[in-house]
């Protein structure tokens, strides 16, 4: 009976470095799971921001030809935040404010010009400065 009991320590002494092994092994798939989870979950979050502000940024291009100049200045103003937050899209925005200001070019005689077209240069002057 002593064989048996000396028998049954070596096995427990066995099993809970074992056991506690398999258990590490187990939280770590788990871990390794959920962190690929969060990744995708981050990649995902983000394309759907990208796509909002393709949205936006088509939209607002729509809207510099609007009659309304309420209209043309949120467009620009839209236009404005999208190259600070994302200024890999920040030359496109510029590209396209001084497109419209050659494609509007007007004379104004003594009279300034409208305010949109003004917020437009003075968003164009800070950006080269």
């Amino acid at each position: 009976m002593d064989w048996w009991i000396q028998f049954s320590e070596i096995l427990r002494n066995f099993s809970i470095p074992v056991g506690g092994a398999f258990g590490l092994y187990l939280a770590w798939l788990r871990v390794t799971a959920a962190n690929s989870q969060a990744e995708a979950s981050i990649e995902q979050a983000e394309l759907s921001r990208r796509n909002h502000v393709d949205e936006l940024f088509n939209r607002a291009v729509g809207q510099l030809t609007d009659e309304k100049q309420e209209i043309r200045l949120g467009a620009i103003y839209t236009l404005r935040q999208i190259s600070h937050d994302f200024p890999d899209l920040a030359s496109a925005v510029f590209e396209l404010f001084n497109a419209f200001i050659r494609e509007n070019k007007l004379n104004y005689g003594d009279k300034e010009p409208p305010v949109d077209v003004r917020e437009i240069i003075e968003i164009l002057k800070k950006q080269k400065s």
